[in-house]
C-alpha cells in the first residue's frame, strides 16, 4: 500500500473522533480533542455491531465535522465558475462519499490510543492541536495534528488531520484535481467517480 493510500485510509478513522462533541463545546481545543478521542475509543470497543457504530457515527458526524468545508477545499479552484445547482450536487455526493469512506474502515481501527499534547492558535478561525497515536506491538508511534475550526468557540469542527506532516485534506485535494484534470477539467467526471464509490 502506498503512503498516500495509507494516509487517506488512516485519516478517515481519525476524522470520526470529531463525532462525539455533544458535551465538549465549552472546552479548549486541546481538551476537546482529548475528550473526543477518548469517547471514540470507548465507543469502538463496545459490543455493538459494526452497522450500529457506523450509523451513530454518521449521525453525529453530520453535525460536528465540517464536511462542507472539507468538500469545497478538496475541490480547489475547480469550484470557481460552478453554478449553485452544480455546487449543491457536488456537496451532496461528497457528503455521502465522506461518510461511507470513514465508516467502511472503522473495523480496522477498533481501539486507537491517542495522547493529546498541546494546542497552538493559528488565527481567529483555526487552532492546531498536536497529538500522538501511541505505539503498539504492531504499529509505530505516529504524530497527528488536528486542524480545528474555532471561529465559533461554541461549535468546534474538525477540518483537517495532518499525519507526520502530511495534510490529508491536501492529499485528497490533489487526488480530486487529478481526476478532474485527466478528464479535460470536467467536474462531472469527479462526481461520477464519487458516485461509483458510493454505489459499490
Amino acid at each position: 500500500m502506498s503512503l498516500k493510500k495509507f494516509l487517506l485510509k488512516f485519516s478517515l478513522i481519525l476524522i470520526v473522533f470529531s463525532a462525539f462533541t455533544g458535551k465538549s463545546f465549552s472546552l479548549e481545543p486541546k481538551d476537546f480533542v482529548q475528550s473526543v478521542v477518548d469517547q471514540a475509543s470507548s465507543i469502538l470497543t463496545t459490543n455493538s455491531t459494526k452497522e450500529q457504530k457506523i450509523e451513530k457515527l454518521k449521525s453525529i458526524a453530520n453535525e460536528t465535522v465540517d464536511i462542507r468545508g472539507i468538500g469545497f477545499y478538496s475541490l480547489g479552484s475547480h469550484r470557481k465558475g460552478l453554478s449553485d445547482d452544480k455546487k449543491k450536487e457536488y456537496l451532496d455526493i461528497f457528503k455521502k462519499y465522506f461518510l461511507k469512506s470513514f465508516s467502511s474502515r472503522l473495523a480496522e481501527y477498533t481501539d486507537p490510543k491517542i495522547r493529546v499534547d498541546s494546542q497552538k492558535k493559528i488565527n481567529e478561525k483555526y487552532t492546531m492541536v498536536s497529538s500522538v497515536l501511541l505505539e503498539t506491538k504492531d504499529k509505530p508511534e505516529v504524530k497527528i495534528d488536528w486542524r480545528i475550526v474555532t471561529k465559533d468557540p461554541s461549535k468546534p469542527l474538525i477540518i483537517d488531520v495532518v499525519i507526520e506532516g502530511v495534510s490529508l485534506a491536501k492529499v485528497q485535494k490533489e487526488e480530486f484535481n487529478s481526476i478532474i484534470q485527466s478528464n479535460d477539467g470536467d467536474i462531472n467526471a469527479l462526481i461520477a467517480s464519487l458516485k461509483e464509490f458510493i454505489n459499490k
